[in-house]
C-alpha cells in the first residue's frame, strides 16, 4: 500500500473554477451511458443493480470469481432487501454482466465507479489498498484508451486522499493528466444496510466533488437526472469530508440518545418519549441550527444545564462521557482561539463583541468575557466594543453586575468601533453585525481573528484567521 504522504497532483496545481450546475444541463436526460462499477461489494452490488435498472449498461468488476460467477447467474452476492430482483432482472435484460478483467472494463464503458472497500486498521487508520490497486489498473487501462474516461470514487477516504494518493496513481499509470487526459471526481455514498435502493432512489443528498471537469460532472448529471434531490458540487476534499460528517453525526445522535437514555432510566423518566418530543421540534432540534462551525456557547441555560445532567449522572452512578466531552470541546474552542491571538505575537487587542450572543447585553457565561479574562491574566492590552454593553445604554442589574463583579472589564470598554480598531493591531470578532456596521474598512496592518466567519467566501490567510475556516 502507498503511504499517505503529500504529493500534488496536477488536480491540485490548477485553480479550481466554480462550476454552477444550473449551467451545466444535462445533454440528454434520456441518454444512458456504459458505466463500470469496480468492486462486488455492499455498494458496488446496488450500484450496479440500480444503474442497469434504469436502463444503463453496467460491468462489475472484482478480483473475487465467486462473486462475478454468483453475480452472472442472476444472483445477490450480499443480502439486501429488493436487491437480488434488481439483479436478475439487470442480468436478463443484458444490461448487467461482470467480469474480473478490469481492462476490458475500462475500454467498453464511459466512466467507472470505485467502489472497493477501505476497511479500518488496527491503529484506526485506513486500508486504502484496494482503492490504490483500482487505480493503478484503470490508469493502465486508460493507456490504452483513446477516448475520455471518467474515474469516480465511492469509497470512503479521508480529505486529501484523492488528491495526494488516488489521483497521482492514475496519471502516473496513464501517463495522463487529471481533468484533461481522464475525468476525476469523488461521489459520496450514503446508503443505510436494509434499506440501499431506497435510500438510492431517494437520496436526501446528492454530493459530487468535481472540479474542473464539466464532461465529468455532466455525466454524473445524466445518470441521476431523476433523482428528486438537487445534486451540490465542491471540492474534492470537501466531498471526502461530507461523507465522514454524516458518519460521526450519526454516530454522535446514537450514543447522545443512548446516554440520554440511561439518564432518564436513571430518573424515572421514558426516554423514547422525551426523545420522541425532542426530535419533533424541527426548528432547533432536527435543523441547521447550532450546526455551524464557530466559537464556543455560552450563556445561562447550555452550560449550566449540561453541568446538571452529568451532576444528576454521578448521583446515580451513570456514566456521562459524551456529555462530559461536550464541556471539554467547548473548552477546546476558547483554547483554539485563545492560541490564534496569540500567534499573532501582538499584544493590542480589540475585542468586538462582549454579550453570549448577538442582540443581547446578556454576559452570563459568555465565551467572549471568557477568552477577555484569560487575555487580561496573560497580560494583553484589551479593547471592548460591544453596542448593548456600553456603560452609558447599560441599566439595572446589567449595570450593577459589570460595574460591581466585572470593574475591570468595565473600564475596558469603548463607545465606538473606531476607536477599537484605532487602538487595536489584533482584531477579535466575536459578533458579526457589530463588525459589519463598522463604515470604513479595515486598514492593512490590522490583523483579523475571525470567530464567527464574517464572509464565507474567505478563508485564513495572511492576516485573516478564521478559528475553523
Amino acid at each position: 500500500m502507498e503511504s499517505l504522504v503529500y504529493r500534488q497532483s496536477s488536480l491540485a496545481r490548477h485553480t479550481p473554477k466554480h462550476i454552477d450546475v444550473q449551467e451545466i444541463i444535462p445533454a440528454d436526460s434520456a441518454a444512458k451511458l456504459r458505466i463500470g462499477i469496480f468492486g462486488i461489494g455492499y455498494v458496488g452490488s446496488v450500484s450496479a443493480a440500480c444503474l442497469a435498472r434504469d436502463g444503463h449498461k453496467v460491468v462489475a468488476i472484482d478480483v473475487n470469481e465467486n462473486k462475478v460467477d454468483v453475480l452472472n447467474r442472476g444472483l445477490s452476492p450480499i443480502v439486501e432487501p429488493r436487491l437480488g430482483e434488481s439483479i436478475l432482472s439487470g442480468v436478463r435484460a443484458g444490461r448487467l454482466k461482470a467480469t474480473t478483467d478490469a481492462v476490458e472494463a475500462v475500454l467498453s464503458t464511459d466512466i467507472s465507479f470505485v467502489c472497493v472497500g477501505t476497511p479500518s486498521q488496527e491503529n484506526g487508520s485506513l486500508d486504502t489498498s484496494f482503492a490504490c490497486r483500482v487505480a493503478q489498473q484503470i490508469g493502465e487501462s486508460l493507456r490504452e484508451s483513446s477516448h475520455f474516461h471518467s474515474v469516480v470514487v465511492r469509497s470512503t477516504m479521508l480529505p486529501g486522499t484523492m488528491e495526494q494518493l488516488i489521483i497521482p496513481i492514475l496519471e502516473r499509470s496513464s501517463g495522463r493528466q487529471a481533468g484533461r487526459g481522464f475525468g476525476i471526481a469523488y461521489f459520496p455514498e450514503f446508503l443505510r444496510e436494509g434499506m440501499a435502493i431506497a435510500d438510492y432512489d431517494d437520496p436526501g443528498a446528492i454530493v459530487f466533488g468535481v472540479e474542473n471537469d464539466e464532461r465529468t460532472l455532466r455525466r454524473l448529471l445524466d445518470i441521476h437526472s431523476k433523482c428528486s434531490a438537487a445534486p451540490q458540487v465542491m471540492s474534492v476534499r470537501a466531498a471526502e469530508a461530507v461523507k465522514y460528517a454524516n458518519n460521526a453525526w450519526h454516530a454522535t445522535k446514537i450514543s447522545f440518545a443512548n446516554e440520554l437514555g440511561l439518564l432518564c432510566k436513571a430518573m424515572g423518566v421514558d426516554s423514547h418519549e422525551i426523545m420522541k418530543t425532542l426530535v419533533s421540534d424541527t426548528k432547533l432540534n432536527i435543523s441547521p441550527a447550532y450546526l455551524k462551525p464557530g466559537f464556543a456557547f455560552g450563556g445561562s441555560c447550555l452550560p449550566k444545564d449540561v453541568s446538571a445532567l452529568r451532576y444528576a449522572g454521578r448521583l446515580a452512578d451513570v456514566e456521562t462521557p459524551l456529555l462530559d466531552a461536550v464541556l471539554q470541546a467547548n473548552e477546546n474552542q476558547l483554547r483554539s482561539a485563545f492560541r490564534l491571538i496569540a500567534a499573532t505575537g501582538k499584544r493590542r487587542i480589540g475585542v468586538v463583541g462582549l454579550s453570549f450572543k448577538p442582540d443581547t447585553d446578556d454576559l452570563r457565561y459568555s465565551p467572549l468575557l471568557e477568552i477577555t479574562e484569560r487575555l487580561i491574566g496573560r497580560g494583553y492590552e484589551i479593547a471592548i466594543y460591544d453596542s448593548n454593553v456600553r456603560l452609558s445604554r447599560l441599566t439595572g442589574g446589567n449595570k450593577d453586575y459589570l460595574t460591581d463583579r466585572l470593574p475591570h472589564i468595565a473600564c475596558l470598554l469603548r463607545e465606538t468601533i473606531s476607536d477599537l480598531v484605532e487602538f487595536a493591531d489584533v482584531l477579535v470578532v466575536g459578533n458579526r453585525a457589530e463588525f459589519q456596521r463598522y463604515p470604513h474598512p479595515l486598514v492593512d496592518n490590522k490583523i483579523l481573528i475571525d470567530l464567527v466567519r464574517i464572509n464565507p467566501k474567505v478563508r485564513t490567510g495572511a492576516n485573516y484567521h478564521g478559528i475553523c475556516w
